[in-house]
C-alpha cells in the first residue's frame, strides 16, 4: 500500500507514471509499470526486429530509457502511447544501426557460406510468401506503422501520436505501404 492506502495495481498508468516521476530508483510505481508493459514492449520489439535476442536487448533498452525519462511524461497522451513511442524509436534506431553494421561487415565470402544444398519438402507452406520477407520491402518507419496497425491493433490516432504525424498522414502511409507490398507480391 502507498501513503494514500491504495495498491499500485489499483492506479491508472498515468497515475503510476506521476508517482514514478517523484520516487527513487527502487520505487514501487515504476516497478508496477514495468510489470504492466513488459510483455507488450517485448512483443513490439520482436515484431519490429524479427528475432528474440534483438527483442530482449531492445526491450531492456526501452525500460532503461523509460526509467531515465520517467519525469518527462507530461500527460499529453496516454502513458501507453508514450511508452510505445519510445519502444518504436528504440527499435528503429537498432534496426538502422544493425543495417549499417551489416553493410560495413560486407557480404560473407564463399568460405563463410554453407554450400550444402538443403532438402525442403514441397508443401503448400513453401508456396506461401513469408510475411517477414514481404514487410522487408518497406522502409523501417512504414514497416513499424503496418506492424503496429495490423499486428498490434493500434488506431490511427495512436499511431499519429507515436510517429508524430497527422492522422491523415498515417492513413496515407499505411495505404501506400499496403500498395507497395501488393505490387511487389502480386500473388
Amino acid at each position: 500500500m502507498d501513503r494514500f492506502g491504495e495498491q499500485p495495481a489499483e492506479r491508472t498508468d498515468e497515475q503510476l507514471a506521476a508517482l514514478a516521476a517523484r520516487e527513487g530508483s527502487d520505487g514501487a510505481a515504476f516497478g508496477e509499470l514495468v510489470e504492466r508493459f513488459r510483455e507488450r514492449i517485448w512483443r513490439i520489439c520482436f515484431r519490429l526486429l524479427g528475432n528474440e535476442s534483438d527483442a530482449h536487448d531492445a526491450a531492456q533498452e526501452v525500460f532503461v530509457a523509460l526509467f531515465l525519462q520517467r519525469a518527462k511524461f507530461r500527460g499529453e497522451s496516454k502513458y501507453s502511447t508514450w511508452v510505445h513511442a519510445i519502444a518504436v524509436r528504440t527499435c528503429l534506431m537498432l534496426r538502422r544501426s544493425r543495417g549499417r553494421r551489416h553493410r560495413r561487415e560486407g557480404v560473407p565470402t564463399g568460405a563463410d557460406l554453407d554450400l550444402q544444398p538443403t532438402k525442403r519438402a514441397t508443401t503448400s507452406a513453401d508456396a506461401t510468401l513469408d510475411l517477414v520477407q514481404m514487410l522487408d520491402v518497406l522502409d523501417e518507419e512504414d514497416r513499424a506503422l503496418v506492424l503496429l496497425k495490423y499486428a498490434e491493433g493500434y488506431e490511427y490516432e495512436e499511431l499519429a501520436q507515436i510517429f508524430d504525424l497527422s492522422v491523415s498522414a498515417c492513413k496515407m502511409r499505411v495505404s501506400r505501404a499496403r500498395e507497395k507490398i501488393a505490387t511487389r507480391f502480386e500473388r
